[in-house]
């Protein structure tokens, strides 16, 4: 596969807090990195667009257990967790999508409550490449809404990491994505020239 006008990298949420020892870490959610930072590489090699969601929570949000949400406190606006692993070599250039910013509402996808689409449509992107943290969560929703969106999408399978509150959630939820209309793809898939 070569990459070609129109398409668009999407990162998902690679935050300290879902690193190891961060306030919400996914198992190995640090080996998406390295991966990543190719995919990064090629994309804007071949000059082509970037975006980096990030949860961006207040501190009173509803997801958290104090506040009777599922989670423990993670990616508080301004916070050493909210800030993007400090490995991501994310160009200068990336869009920059913050979601789940207001005490009331909770967002996993990076379209939920954003203007991202619109400003994929208005920069003619046709195919978005995803990955990141974590594939049962925020990856499987943006996955989601990019295809309700009418986006062709890759999901990155060796870019991602699940959070496996229950055995095999990750598996299942490349099996949706996939069963939405997602393609899993790897980087050797990709041409190493673009």
């Amino acid at each position: 596969m070569r990459l070609k006008s129109g398409d668009a990298l999407i990162v998902v949420d690679v935050q300290r807090d879902f690193l190891p020892d961060g306030g919400l870490a996914v198992p190995d959610g640090d080996a998406v990195v390295p991966v990543l930072n190719e995919y990064l590489r090629r994309f804007h090699s071949a000059g082509l667009p970037t975006i980096a969601t990030r949860d961006w929570h207040p501190a009173d949000h509803c997801s958290f257990v104090a506040q009777g949400g599922t989670w423990p406190a993670h990616c508080v606006q301004d916070s050493p967790g909210a800030q993007f692993a400090e490995a991501l070599r994310l160009p200068d250039d990336a869009l920059l999508v913050s979601k789940a910013t207001t005490s009331d509402a909770d967002a996993y996808s990076g379209f939920d409550g954003t203007d991202l689409a619109s400003r994929l449509r208005n920069a003619k992107v046709k195919r978005v490449f995803i990955g990141g943290l974590a594939t049962d969560y925020c990856v499987l929703a943006t996955v989601r809404d990019a295809i309700l969106a009418d986006f062709e999408v890759f999901v990155l399978r060796d870019a991602v990491r699940a959070v496996n509150v229950e055995r095999g959630d990750g598996d299942k939820a490349l099996e949706k994505m996939r069963a939405l209309g997602a393609s899993l793809i790897e980087l050797h898939a990709l041409d190493a020239a673009a």
